[in-house]
């Protein structure tokens, strides 16, 4: 599986956080006892004016928001993309008083569930999505200050 952080949207210090795509992918694929797929897929940086842009496009939701993703159910090779949005990411960093690489990869890992079909829009949902979101996390964290 080949993963691309795509950062043209945003400053570029985020390319450093390439490195936490793949142990999110892995752990979540082996969390839900998936296979790790041939399937290529994109996580795409973008800030709040980008992000509004498509949550109204795609969404018909006038605001922004901090993860969108994207399935490609036409190609066999590509999973999909994951936008996250970088000022969404730090806005919420401090709020919860996460460092910036543990929002990340929470929204990331949110992205790459909703990608295998998980949703959050009944309790149910979410109680299994974001259960399974902590797990993964709590796998993952050790690994952020290497």
């Amino acid at each position: 599986m080949r993963i691309q952080l795509i950062s043209g949207f945003v400053e570029n210090r985020w390319k450093n956080y390439r490195r936490f795509l793949k142990p999110i992918f892995t752990k979540t694929f082996d969390t839900i006892d998936t296979p790790l797929t041939q399937r290529d897929a994109s996580v795409i940086l973008v800030d709040d004016i980008k992000m509004q842009e498509m949550n109204e496009q795609y969404r018909d939701i006038n605001k922004t928001t901090d993860v969108l993703t994207f399935i490609d159910d036409e190609d066999s090779t590509y999973l999909g993309d994951v936008f996250v949005n970088v000022d969404a990411l730090e806005r919420q960093a401090k709020e919860y008083g996460h460092s910036l690489k543990r929002e990340f990869c929470f929204l990331v890992t949110h992205g790459v569930l909703h990608l295998l079909g998980y949703d959050h829009q009944t309790n149910k949902e979410a109680e299994v999505m974001f259960a399974l979101q902590e797990e993964i996390l709590s796998e993952i964290a050790p690994r952020l200050n290497r």
